[in-house]
């Protein structure tokens, strides 16, 4: 018999357990006792199910496409039974009545629903230092973040406490953690995957998806959890697709745009040098070079700042102290109700972001700010479907620099909203976006992972996947483990 290897892909584990080298339960317990090691020094988890796991890893059917694979869930994502706090205070209480539809998909596909993983409250921030449990470290470094907001789900994978993971992508929160720790990131195109059962943050930009340790992982996840559903009015109806077909096709003839936008002054030397490698290596494996522009880059921070705040003013009103959830003690009428109970419950991330929000959309100030940053939205939108006719796939930096030190940034949020500038747009304009280690730069005297982010068109999530998995093979970066004491 096998035993549970930490770093193994999902891949790799389902030949296991389908040869029977190795039971779901082995499975389930071996992770356990990983988690138990290592994740008191990382802090990616806020809590485990480890005996309803064990229940249904014992009646796994192994034939299905996840049979008896553990993937750990976003506290932002519904899990029957299970509290979705969204690590925040003011869901303290509160139990998921019902399974998100990615997850009922995944349980439908065999999977395990199995630990939920730390995040920035409500999904804001790009640190996972918003949590209202504890921050999430990065395993390269226990000294510095994770990324956000899907830190804890990005340390898991990449300390070997998961095998796969699920978060949310609003502005890059899959990706940039997916970067800053040295695993694969994919952010679905917007419709791709049901939000039903995701916490709501931004609702024109959130979608979810999978972090995984090789792009091929990304696929098979994707596989179980796309398609329409009725809850969601946002899911579109697409033809049925299998995204690990193209797979190990090469990559001849493929045109990789190079955006000049993306590749500025400033960014981390690390950062750059491995990228730049990165395109090198993309066009020694048959893909052609173009360099193109994204002219209406400048205004995507200051868009996305504008629409996801708005809406968040708006997602966030149902957080009230009536309904679910927190309630203050000190509450002498309604109104006192609504204000002490947000006041305690929110921190302080969340209540910035919905001053900023409730103050775009106010009166007199909604054309000014709100119409407008719609407007260059499209702009930004059609600048990407502008490139996608001559290139396809779009190549750049994840992040323009590596993992910084824990509380670096938390005092200055705007230098905190920048470490997002280079992931910001693909939410903007819908498409899917995809991170993979690319290399590592020295910052401080260590080195840390630096991701490639590669982008595709709407709905060509297929096209990236081939083109992150030839680049994958043909590189060492995603067999590189994190050397810190314990790990």
């Amino acid at each position: 018999m096998s035993t549970f290897t930490p770093f193994q892909s999902i891949a790799a584990t389902r030949r296991l357990l389908r040869s029977k080298e190795l039971s779901p339960i082995e499975l389930i317990e071996g992770l356990e006792a990983r988690i138990a090691s290592v994740d008191p020094a990382i802090g990616a988890y806020i809590e485990r199910n480890l005996e309803t796991a064990k229940k249904e890893a014992a009646h796994a059917d192994l034939s299905k496409p996840l049979g008896g694979i553990p993937i750990g869930i976003k506290d932002a994502i519904s899990v029957k039974g299970q509290p979705c706090q969204s690590a925040s205070r003011i869901l303290d209480g509160y139990t998921a009545p019902y399974d998100a539809t990615a997850v009922a998909r995944l349980r439908a596909s065999g999977a395990i629903p199995f630990g939920r993983m730390n995040m920035d409250e409500f999904a804001m921030g790009s640190s996972t230092e918003n949590s209202a449990f504890h921050p999430t470290h990065n395993p390269w470094d226990l000294n510095r973040i994770p990324g956000g907001s899907s830190g804890g789900s990005a340390a898991a994978v990449a300390a070997g406490t998961a095998l796969a993971t699920l978060g949310s992508d609003t502005g890059g929160s899959i990706r940039q953690p997916a970067a800053l720790c040295g695993c694969v990131g994919l952010k679905p195109t917007y419709g791709r995957v049901s939000r039903y059962g995701l916490v709501a943050f931004a609702s024109s930009l959130d979608q979810i998806g999978p972090l995984t340790s090789t792009v091929e992982d990304s696929g098979i996840i994707l596989n179980a959890m796309a398609g329409k559903d009725p809850h969601d009015s946002t899911s579109l109806e697409l033809p049925d697709e299998d995204f690990t077909a193209e797979i190990g096709r090469d990559l001849k003839g493929l045109r990789i745009g190079v955006p000049k936008e993306y590749f500025v002054d400033g960014m981390e030397p690390g950062v750059r040098s491995s990228v730049d490698a990165a395109i090198k290596q993309l066009v020694s494996l048959g893909a052609e070079p173009v360099e193109i522009s994204l002219p209406h880059t400048e205004y995507a921070v200051a868009v996305y700042y504008i629409i996801a705040t708005a809406e968040a003013s708006a997602n966030l009103a149902r957080f009230d102290g009536v309904r679910y959830g927190r309630r203050s003690p000190e509450a002498k009428d309604l109104l006192s109700l609504y204000e002490k109970t947000r006041a305690e419950g929110f921190g302080r991330e969340v209540k910035r972001r919905i001053i900023l929000g409730t103050y775009v959309l106010s009166s007199g100030y909604y054309d000014a700010y709100y119409l407008r940053a719609q407007k260059v939205r499209t702009l930004i939108r059609r600048d990407f479907d502008q490139a996608f006719t001559k290139v396809d796939a779009i190549v750049s930096p994840t992040s323009p620099e590596t993992a910084f030190r824990l509380g670096e940034k938390t005092d200055d949020p705007l230098k905190m909203y920048l470490a997002d500038i280079f992931t910001i747009a693909t939410n903007l304009a819908g498409i899917c976006g995809l991170s993979l280690p690319c290399g590592f730069s020295n910052r401080d005297g260590v080195d840390l992972p630096v991701g490639l982010q590669l982008l595709g068109r709407p709905f060509g999530e297929s096209r990236l996947l081939r083109i992150g998995h030839a680049y994958e093979q043909s590189t060492e970066w995603h067999k590189r483990r994190p050397g810190q004491p314990g790990l």
